[in-house]
């Protein structure tokens, strides 16, 4: 028996990751270099480490990590200020309370990153547990994200659904126990995802109760 929701948050609840692939596209094509969206998908959802490296190298390394993230940051929020949720998010966090269940988030981002887009949207007061990026040593794919959510939340991972945009975030929630739905974004969409319970274009293609009973049988 389904008894909770765990929800990704970037590129899943607000699309930041296609934003962020065009930002760094823009930022790369006076250099003469293609970002395919392959490569950049496979730093979504994980440790922003790993991505800085990567573009510090496709820079020619004439930028510094630091002066990348600082001009790549600046570009993305003037992208981002026309802010929306995903389409069905909101209806699916009050169809969630209406069926008794309990709503959780787990992110590989930083804390304030995320609350700070969940306040504006004014969601934030739907989400009981919080865990993101400082509450684990490792991030996605590692499952301890999703293992402390449901931990917190009081529920078995066999009873919790993860909602999830990424292959990182999909092998996350699966490794800890949880079921996934997969609802890629404009980024995403383009890509295969190996392990999943089932995959919606977004969340107004099926009700939540109609996702329950499908990843319940």
């Amino acid at each position: 028996m389904i008894k909770a929701i765990v929800f990704d948050f970037d590129g899943l609840i607000v699309d930041t990751e296609s934003v962020w692939y065009e930002v760094y596209c823009d930022m790369l094509e006076p250099r003469g270099v293609h970002l395919k969206i392959e490569e950049f998908a496979s730093y979504i959802g994980t440790d922003t480490k790993a991505l800085y490296d990567f573009l510090y190298e496709q820079f020619g390394r004439e930028l510094t990590k630091e002066e990348i993230a600082k001009e790549s940051l600046k570009r993305h929020r003037e992208k981002m200020k026309q802010l929306a949720a995903r389409e069905g998010v909101l209806e699916y966090l009050k169809e969630a309370k209406e069926l008794g269940l309990k709503i959780g988030l787990a992110s590989s981002s930083d804390r304030a990153w995320v609350t700070s887009f969940l306040k504006e949207l004014d969601l934030l007061g739907h989400f009981e547990v919080m865990q993101t990026r400082g509450d684990v040593e490792k991030v996605k794919p590692d499952p301890a994200l999703y293992k402390q959510t449901v931990e917190k939340l009081g529920v078995k991972p066999s009873e919790a659904i993860a909602f999830e945009d990424s292959a990182n975030g999909a092998k996350a929630a699966i490794a800890a126990g949880l079921q996934c739905v997969i609802v890629p974004n404009r980024l995403s969409a383009h890509l295969t995802f190996e392990t999943y319970h089932l995959r919606i274009a977004s969340m107004k293609e099926k009700s939540l109760q109609e996702v329950i009973e499908q990843v319940s049988h």
